[in-house]
């Protein structure tokens, strides 16, 4: 199994990120909480999931343990594949996720997309006693945003499996709605609501 990749950043999307390691380039998928924590360092170390289907070995990539542990337990649920956990752990941050079991908040999860009542809930039945009850609150987030970044989220819904066209309706509500935002990670799980 592998446990993690450290190398050379060499390309970075919100969706995905290729760390060149040894003269071979491992693409890691990855979600905005990841792509918000690497930054723009030129030296990378992501921990990784290996997900093996009959079709495929997918990489995943993580910046911290308690983001992989929270991916490990989601995909644990029945129903629940390494793709809607990584949508999941792209709507909200692992303190969010962990604070919706916790207080059993099923409508949190269902703003998730490909996430329905039933799913929701038996996320919530299945992981509320195995996750730790550390679930601060989200700090506050200060808005700030432009045309490049309206362009970066799009792209990032689009390579998501969103349609283009309602991926861009659902950015420019966001923008609309709440005005500038800070990231691109911040404008996509807006976006992700109106979607």
């Amino acid at each position: 199994m592998i446990n993690h990749i450290d190398g050379k950043l060499t390309e970075k999307t919100p969706t995905y990120a290729v760390i060149d390691c040894g003269g071979v380039g491992y693409l890691l998928n990855i979600s905005l909480h990841t792509y918000s924590k690497i930054g723009d360092q030129e030296r990378c170390r992501l921990l990784a999931h290996l997900s093996i289907r009959e079709d495929a070995h997918v990489l995943f990539g993580f910046a911290d343990e308690e983001e992989r542990d929270l991916f490990r337990q989601l995909i644990s649920v029945s129903g629940v594949g390494p793709s809607t956990a990584r949508m999941i752990l792209s709507s909200m941050n692992p303190t969010e996720i962990r604070g919706a079991i916790q207080t059993g908040n099923v409508a949190v999860l269902k703003g998730v997309k490909g996430i329905g009542e039933k799913s929701a809930q038996r996320i919530i039945v299945d992981l509320k006693g195995k996750l730790g009850k550390d679930f601060g609150e989200m700090p506050a987030t200060v808005f700030a945003a432009n045309n490049k970044m309206h362009e970066e989220a799009l792209t990032a819904l689009v390579m998501l499996g969103f349609a283009r066209q309602a991926a861009e309706k659902a950015v420019d509500k966001a923008l609309k709605t709440e005005g500038n935002v800070v990231s691109v990670e911040h404008l996509i799980k807006l976006a992700l609501k109106n979607l």
